[in-house]
């Protein structure tokens, strides 16, 4: 199963962009992959997702704001985050979505954090 390595998290004002990078170990040409954040005292959630045979789908609160992307020669998934809002402010992860072989393997994650 594939290990994920998250960066490019930060502190952004309001209305601010970020770009979020997952790394994996191996292919993910054929697996199902999403982005989750889970902030302070809240269940972990599926924000975004990209499937192997490039459907993207997302939360309702983060539709027309971010834009998942995966680039799987260099085996990494992309998360640009555009308009962020404070209720944004999480810990980001990569991972294979529920159901995929390698669900459940989480990395360290990146935090993002949106304050004025």
């Amino acid at each position: 199963q594939v290990q994920v390595v998250e960066s490019g998290g930060g502190l952004v004002q309001p209305g601010g962009s970020l770009r979020l990078s997952c790394a994996a170990s191996g292919s993910i040409s054929l697996i199902n992959m999403g982005w989750f954040r889970q902030a302070p005292g809240k269940e972990r959630e599926l924000v975004a997702v990209t499937t192997s045979g490039g459907y993207t789908n997302y939360k309702d609160s983060v539709k027309g704001r971010f834009t998942i992307s995966r680039d799987n020669a260099k085996n990494t998934v992309y998360l640009q985050m555009n308009s962020l809002k404070p209720e944004d402010t999480a810990v980001y992860y990569c991972n294979p979505v529920p159901g995929e072989s390698g669900y459940g393997a989480w990395g360290q994650g990146t935090q993002v954090t949106v304050s004025s």
